[in-house]
């Protein structure tokens, strides 16, 4: 990854400018410029601060790229090779993380795997092989702590979607909704007088939420004719936490997670998706009116986290309509199939645990007794199949991420399954999740928990290569 620096490019200039010339005033030769600037990139992505409006009079000030949050939609062609600028102009260091996405560790864009932070006032230049196809995405990797403006608390996500040759069911019309909740604060849940022992530390909280950086009732609808089939990519981007989806009077084909094709597409009353998680589904368009999609809780939608559907030829104020007691489930055995997995090469159990951190403090996060960074790593050996066993021994949920890789869910909370292939699933709370992985892309790979306030507070590990 090439880094550039203006104040290298400035002092390029004075060497060839007259003597005497102000900094401001330097020019700098195309074939000097050319010995320091990467080849002209395909895409270009701007780190800055900017307000986000979720709606009239709320405004947001955060970071995000390009000018908005989310981001732009960054499309490419499977094996297609591409190179990316960054540059940061916001005053701390950052760095983008393509997610999903099997690259070299140099770029994967976490410096815990040795990418380079992007300086202020720098510019990085990511170059990699567009793969696998799917619905991908790209986000901040910078450690946020107790600093709440920052990394996914920021406006600083967006699509990365990558062509696959195969169109993942026919559809008419094709929508992207990134989710994001917004103004977090820090909550001590003992002042709430519900939830954890009273040992337990802060845990974040918001105030507002958005689908594409839009309050629900705010922005523009999602415009839909009678009889169409809509593909809607759906990319969860809190930083902290869950949502659950429904579209009254309205199913979903689920036909992707995470962007891989499912080998058992079925239909679905709701959607939930953990942190980072994606959902690809279809929606076929029968029942005309205007209504909301959005969360099933109502508070989420109190916050805005929703968007209007509405038909062409429809009038009226936007409907809601409660869930049958029993159609709000979420299960992702849903979509896999009955097989055989070959005995892994070898076996790592991870136990994950949470140590309190007491009224006022912040809990610390453990795999096998250890946070980061002293986690033992997972050495791996290129060419053969892994299988990790994530433990979860707490009350938290937890979206566990591997990057560059991805993984074949085995058994999920006793339940084996097969032909489920993700990046990132949702650890339920006091059960064990199974997952298989081949190792076959060398280099250091983070492994987390994607809940932003876990994993600043010491839960990530890596596997290496031996």
């Amino acid at each position: 990854m090439a880094i550039i620096n203006r104040r290298e490019i400035l002092q390029l200039g004075g060497a060839v400018a007259a003597a005497g010339s102000l900094p401001g005033s330097v020019r700098v030769s195309e074939a000097a410029m050319r010995t320091i600037l990467p080849a002209k990139p395909d895409h270009r992505i701007r780190i800055a601060p900017v307000t986000l409006e979720l709606a009239p009079g709320h405004r947001i000030q955060t970071v995000g790229y390009n000018g908005s949050a989310p981001g732009p939609i960054i499309r490419l062609r499977e094996n297609q090779q591409t190179t990316i600028a960054v540059t940061n102009d916001s005053d701390v260091p950052e760095l983008v993380h393509w997610h999903g996405l099997h690259i070299p560790s140099d770029v994967d864009g976490a410096m815990e795997e040795g990418t380079p932070m992007i300086m202020p006032g720098t510019t990085a230049s990511y170059s990699f092989e567009a793969r696998p196809a799917g619905a991908r995405w790209y986000h901040s990797h910078a450690m946020a702590g107790k600093d709440l403006r920052r990394s996914l608390y920021s406006g600083q996500f967006g699509f990365l979607y990558i062509e696959p040759k195969d169109i993942p069911g026919r559809y008419d019309q094709e929508i992207f909704i990134a989710m994001h909740h917004w103004d977090p604060y820090f909550v001590s849940m003992q002042d709430l007088r519900k939830g954890p022992p009273p040992d337990n530390g802060l845990e974040v909280a918001y105030t507002a939420a958005s689908f594409n950086g839009h309050a629900l009732g705010h922005g523009e609808p999602v415009r839909v004719r009678q009889g169409q089939r809509v593909l809607f990519h759906l990319l969860n981007a809190s930083a902290t936490d869950d949502v659950m989806l429904a579209l009254p009077g309205h199913s979903f084909r689920v036909v992707a997670l995470d962007g891989n094709p499912v080998p058992s597409p079925q239909t679905v009353a709701t959607l939930m998706l953990a942190p980072a998680e994606r959902v690809d589904a279809v929606v076929e368009m029968n029942h005309p009116g205007v209504w909301i999609f959005g969360a099933t809780k109502n508070a989420d939608r109190a916050m805005g986290l929703g968007v209007v559907v509405e038909y062409a030829g429809a009038s009226g104020e936007p409907q809601w309509q409660p869930l049958e007691e029993g159609m709000a489930m979420w299960d992702y055995l849903t979509f896999g199939k009955a097989a055989a997995h070959p005995e892994p090469d070898g076996r790592f159990e991870l136990l994950i645990q949470k140590v309190p951190g007491g009224r006022g403090g912040f809990n610390r996060w453990t795999i096998n007794g250890k946070s980061w960074p002293d986690v033992d790593p997972f050495v791996v050996q290129q060419g053969k199949r892994y299988r990790l066993v994530f433990k979860n021994d707490s009350g938290d949920m937890h979206p566990m991420h591997l990057h560059r890789h991805s993984f074949e869910l085995v058994n999920f909370a006793g339940k084996p399954t097969a032909g489920i292939v993700k990046d990132t699933v949702n650890v339920p709370r006091r059960q064990t999740v199974e997952v298989d992985f081949v190792a076959n892309n060398p280099g250091p790979s983070l492994l987390h928990c994607h809940m932003q306030e876990h994993q600043d507070f010491g839960f990530m590990s890596l596997v290496k290569y031996a």
